[in-house]
């Protein structure tokens, strides 16, 4: 069995195990309703991703019912 000529030293065993580091995990906020997310990923609280709606979930029918209520708001204003 091969036997080191020399002892590794602290420097090169730190260098070699530099990547070895433990991260801590991306975290945003998703811009509809502030739930913590992972980057490029859909929100699961509201279903948005990029401003769109992606996933259907309560909490994002519940918005987009909201939503669609001023709009008819509006566009009657509007029309008189």
């Amino acid at each position: 069995m091969a036997v080191p000529f020399r002892r590794t030293s602290k420097t090169k065993k730190r260098m070699r195990r530099t990547h070895l580091k433990k991260d801590e995990p991306t975290v945003l906020l998703c811009p509809q309703c502030k739930s913590p997310i992972k980057p490029h990923r859909a929100c699961t609280k509201c279903g948005y991703y990029k401003g769109k709606s992606v996933i259907n979930t309560e909490n994002a029918v519940v918005e987009n019912a909201k939503e669609e209520k001023v709009e008819k708001k509006s566009t009657k204003k509007a029309e008189k």
